[in-house]
């Protein structure tokens, strides 16, 4: 029960921390910032990385895996988030709402909901620390 109140409470924090800006998805409109990136010391070969995912009214993600390692929490910070992960149903998140995603998923639909006011998630992964690539494009 503690870990529901204290992970979105990490994910906030870390969502102050200073990044840079980085566009994702060959122009789309969405902006992904890394906002932190860490080894985890008792978890040898694993790392902790935190991004926010910025969407403009009405923008979308293509449809995307993650990396095989990956284990995505993901925290809707404000407006409203579509998600499909897997054979999933389609589920809008609303600020304060979140969703995680196994290893291996398919996220195959990912965007504002709102087509007039932006929205935006946090991403926590806990990933291969040698892992390059957190997002792959499904063609």
């Amino acid at each position: 029960m503690k870990i529901r109140i204290i992970l979105p409470a990490i994910c906030v924090a870390l969502a102050s921390t200073i990044g840079g800006y980085a566009s994702a998805h060959d122009g789309q409109a969405e902006t992904v910032v890394p906002k932190f990136d860490q080894a985890i010391a008792n978890f040898p070969g694993k790392s902790l990385r935190v991004v926010e995912v910025d969407y403009a009214p009405g923008a979308a993600s293509p449809p995307h895996s993650h990396a095989k390692s990956a284990f995505i929490y993901a925290y809707v910070l404000a407006g409203e988030i579509e998600s499909k992960v897997n054979d999933g149903e389609n589920h809008i998140y609303k600020a304060g709402d979140s969703w995680f995603e196994p290893p291996g998923a398919i996220h195959s639909v990912s965007r504002n909901a709102s087509k007039t006011m932006p929205a935006r998630l946090l991403a926590v992964f806990v990933v291969d620390a040698n892992e390059t690539t957190l997002t792959t494009p499904i063609k």
